[in-house]
């Protein structure tokens, strides 16, 4: 895909990958639209940016992430792609992780992302992409302690390996990027537990490039 003059919706850009990858796409000639939980952050990416649209959500307002992308197509004039940078950790032996913890792991990390995608499905151009950032590969996700945050990840590749599906007659890209455990410090925040011992992240910086790579590719 080209990159220079894409209209590109970062849902999850006041986070650290996403908001690489937004001054990646800008960088390449995208315009972009920024979408993030916290305003402040999001205010001063949009400042660096140059005052691309830019809007609050909140990731537990299912409703509100349907709605992003018809926002963003709005704003943009159109829109040629979403990604979905937005998750959450969280650690705990089955047994000790409550219903409510899990259905908050559930909600950011799957029932978001699908809620953003869902909405863009309409809205997102022919030829165009759609792509959710879903986390650890499988060969290295059989972590003690993380079998909630697992199941919410591989829920959400699973959804989207249909959603490809139902997309191909337009040619849409639907990609399932799934990355390390990065040097963000998003393990270190966890919604609960802790966490357990880690390896070095990897650099955030060569993911959020290597992403856009694929999009390109796409």
């Amino acid at each position: 895909m080209e990159l220079a003059g894409s209209r590109v919706l970062v849902v999850g850009a006041t986070g650290v990958l996403g908001g690489l990858t937004a001054c990646a796409l800008a960088e390449r000639g995208a315009q972009v639209a920024l979408a993030g939980r916290n305003p402040v952050r999001l205010a001063a990416l949009a400042r660096d940016l140059g005052a691309p649209p830019a809007r609050s959500f909140e990731a537990c307002d299912l409703d509100q992430c349907t709605s992003l992308a018809t926002w963003a197509a709005r704003m943009l004039s159109g829109l040629d792609g979403v990604l979905v940078t937005v998750g959450a950790m969280g650690f705990g032996a089955v047994e000790d992780v409550s219903n409510a913890a899990a259905e908050h792991l559930l909600t950011v990390n799957a029932l978001c992302p699908m809620a953003v995608l869902r909405g863009a499905a309409p809205v997102v151009a022919d030829k165009g992409f759609l792509l959710a950032v879903t986390g650890t590969p499988p060969e290295q996700s059989h972590i003690e302690g993380t079998a909630d945050y697992t199941a919410s990840k591989a829920a959400l590749s699973g959804w989207l390996g249909v959603l490809s599906e139902e997309l191909a007659p337009r040619s849409v890209s639907v990609l399932d990027f799934r990355v390390p455990h990065l040097d963000t410090g998003c393990a270190d925040r966890p919604l609960i537990g802790r966490p357990p011992a880690l390896p070095p992240g990897a650099d955030a910086l060569k993911t959020a490039l290597s992403l856009v790579e694929g999009i390109a590719s796409a």
